[in-house]
């Protein structure tokens, strides 16, 4: 029954793939990096990916995208794909190749866990936000450091418990060569994705970090229709009431450190948190 459960959950997500990749390219009006991070989540979760792309993401209709997207939930979900897709990224490659030395399984968590941080901050967010920092990459890893931290620590609080007790009740789970493993990995995404959603919307909610935004130009009128959108969510194409085409902005806020350093460390806290359960059923030896 389990495979016969994998392969369907392997034939959704192909098709899962498939949509975002096709849609991205001819109904998109999002960013190349927005677009990339979907069609990872995607690959990674299927068609909870799907359902949450379709909900959150994807353009209704010429002119719609702006409005569509505006709803604060919706530009936390499209906040939380950055980290998702560059956290999963790094942690799936680790737990690709640290099976092969047979590490203890509180080593393998501490370097998927440092994988995932290297690629969520300095790929996924840093590297790729480059335009909105002047194409300055040291001021990219200080500005977003702060969120990348805290929301890879929820994303971690739910995918380490998920990813260790499957490894021990789920023989055979941890050869990247079996689908089994891929079928974990998406399972620990899925539960990563539900763990770090409220601290993504706080941070948007909060403007301290960006959301969905429009490219400039992009999203026209629907024909027939002569929509626009009035407004940018925290960014994106605003326009303004004789129907001009304003500049295209994102007002980013940055907590001073005495404020943001709790915050880190109670997060970090929660992982442990999160750690300490889970050793409660599977040892963690290092």
């Amino acid at each position: 029954m389990l495979e016969g459960a994998m392969l369907v959950w392997f034939t959704l997500t192909a098709l899962s793939v498939a949509f975002i990749l096709w849609d991205s390219i001819t109904n998109g009006v999002t960013s190349w990096v927005q677009r990339l991070a979907w069609t990872l989540v995607g690959a990674y979760t299927g068609p909870v990916g799907l359902v949450l792309y379709l909900l959150a993401c994807r353009r209704p209709f010429p002119g719609g995208h702006d409005r569509y997207t505006a709803p604060t939930w919706k530009q936390g979900l499209n906040s939380e794909m950055h980290c998702l897709a560059g956290d999963a990224t790094g942690i799936v490659i680790a737990a690709s190749i640290v099976p092969a030395f047979a590490l203890a399984n509180g080593w393998d968590a501490l370097i998927e866990y440092a994988a995932g941080f290297v690629s969520g901050l300095f790929v996924f967010q840093a590297l790729m936000m480059l335009p909105m920092y002047d194409g300055n990459y040291l001021k990219a890893v200080r500005k977003t450091f702060f969120a990348e931290t805290v929301s890879m620590n929820l994303v971690m609080t739910g995918m380490i418990p998920t990813m260790v007790i499957l490894a021990a009740w789920w023989p055979g789970s941890e050869d990247p060569l079996e689908p089994a493993f891929w079928f974990r990995m998406s399972l620990a995404t899925v539960v990563g994705l539900v763990f770090a959603f409220p601290i993504n919307y706080w941070l948007v909610a909060r403007h301290l970090k960006h959301g969905c935004m429009t490219l400039p130009g992009a999203d026209g009128p629907a024909p027939a229709l002569g929509h626009r959108s009035p407004e940018p969510p925290l960014g994106g194409l605003a326009v303004d009431a004789d129907g001009a085409t304003m500049h295209h902005t994102m007002d980013m806020r940055a907590l001073p450190a005495r404020t943001a350093l709790p915050i880190i460390l109670g997060t970090f806290a929660i992982l442990v948190a999160a750690i300490v359960v889970t050793a409660g059923f599977v040892p963690i030896r290092f």
